[in-house]
């Protein structure tokens, strides 16, 4: 009765208990984004997490003052050495122990989906991305790990084995997804044999279009490694050597790029968030190359007034515009350098086919204020059903003997 109780009471009021987990707090991220505007939708939320290594500031950023984490926090150095702990994470995140909690939030791209609920509790997840490097992605992974042959392939290729397995039978405990893309709804429908509905993430949009000059030059920016295909966008500018390209960001790729790169080719490093938005402001266009879940950094860049040419793959399907009257970029077809060269030279043979204004326009379908209405809809809506659920479920009280 006490799991009853809670729904005869508003969804914010403090006796719905609510717990939110995320797989693991290191860095601030598009994922800690998403988890900060969760929070904005449930602020009394306890945070779970199988380590927490964030700055007081950072969590302070995020919303939240301290987290409950698993038995993986007492591994030293468990930031830089979490991913050697694969086979550990669908163990400790069931030791996560919820059940005094009415509803349980995931916010899930590799574990946070597995925990352990009850029947009378309700279980939402939001899912960045089912996990890649267990399901479709796994071939691309071994051989950047350089994990396709020998006996460390084969320990990795059973381990991953039975990840898949954990998350296909983890997935039956969720009650309702929510993907942060079609793309995504289609990765765990395959993956888990489940419907999900789209609540795109929250991006930062100003309300009105900055007024900034262009600069002359192309624009990317990521972390370096491999799967984000920078290396084909710095070999694309040499084929273009009248053009001037900007990299930002940083990462075990830099040292090899910057020795594949030509003069017309710069490194910046690592940026600060109001560097990077000045980046993206004033270049010619945002050039990306990699297959994301979403893809929150096109978004930013068009915020800023600035067309995006990309790989048409994933997520960026979604966000950029590439047909009818307003468009806000185009697309290559692969992640090869003539392609990219080539979409770059269609991009300057219409100097003034994308407006600022337009793309500007198109950000703000993904702006902090969509998703905190959506996700929220998405709560109140799957709650009052739980809570119907369990109401239909009590058996009427028989009447006093006589």
């Amino acid at each position: 009765m006490e799991r009853l109780h809670a729904c005869e009471t508003d969804l914010l009021d403090h006796r719905v208990r609510i717990a939110v987990v995320h797989d693991w707090l290191y860095v601030f991220g598009g994922a800690e984004r998403v988890l900060r505007a969760i929070l904005r939708a449930v602020p009394k939320a306890d945070v779970y997490t199988l380590f927490d290594s964030l700055s007081p500031a950072d969590r302070r950023r995020i919303g939240f003052e301290t987290s409950r984490t698993s038995f993986l926090q007492r591994i030293p150095g468990i930031g830089k050495r979490h991913r050697s702990c694969l086979p550990l994470m669908p163990l400790a995140i069931e030791q996560l122990d919820l059940t005094a909690y009415d509803l349980v939030i995931s916010s899930s791209y590799a574990v946070a989906k597995g925990v352990l609920t009850g029947p009378d509790q309700l279980h939402l997840s939001y899912v960045h991305s089912p996990m890649r490097y267990a399901w479709d992605l796994q071939h691309r992974y071994l051989s950047e790990s350089g994990l396709s042959r020998g006996l460390k392939g084969a320990v990795a290729r059973i381990i991953l084995h039975r990840m898949r397995l954990w998350d296909s039978r983890t997935a039956h405990g969720v009650d309702a997804y929510a993907a942060n893309s079609h793309f995504v709804a289609r990765r765990i429908r395959k993956a888990y044999g489940r419907d999900a509905e789209v609540i795109y993430p929250p991006v930062t949009v100003a309300p009105a279009l900055p007024k900034t000059e262009k600069g002359g030059y192309f624009l990317t920016a990521s972390r370096l490694v491999p799967y984000k295909n920078v290396r084909a966008v710095v070999e694309a500018f040499a084929l273009l050597p009248d053009q001037r390209l900007v990299v930002a960001g940083s990462g075990p790729e830099l040292a090899r790029l910057q020795r594949l790169a030509g003069s017309n080719v710069e490194f910046r490093g690592f940026v600060p968030d109001a560097e990077l938005a000045g980046l993206m402001a004033g270049a010619s266009a945002f050039v990306y190359a990699a297959e994301e879940d979403f893809g929150i950094v096109l978004v930013e860049a068009q915020g800023h007034g600035t067309p995006v040419i990309a790989l048409g793959q994933g997520g960026a399907r979604e966000t950029v515009v590439t047909a009818g009257p307003n468009p806000t970029g185009l697309f290559f077809d692969t992640a090869e350098p003539g392609a990219i060269a080539g979409a770059i030279r269609g991009f300057l043979a219409r100097p003034t086919g994308f407006r600022p204004a337009d793309c500007h326009a198109n950000a703000l379908r993904f702006s902090e204020h969509h998703f905190d209405e959506a996700f929220r809809f998405f709560v109140r809506k799957h709650w009052a059903g739980h809570c119907n659920r369990l109401q239909a479920g009590v058996p009427v009280p028989l009447p006093a003997a006589a």
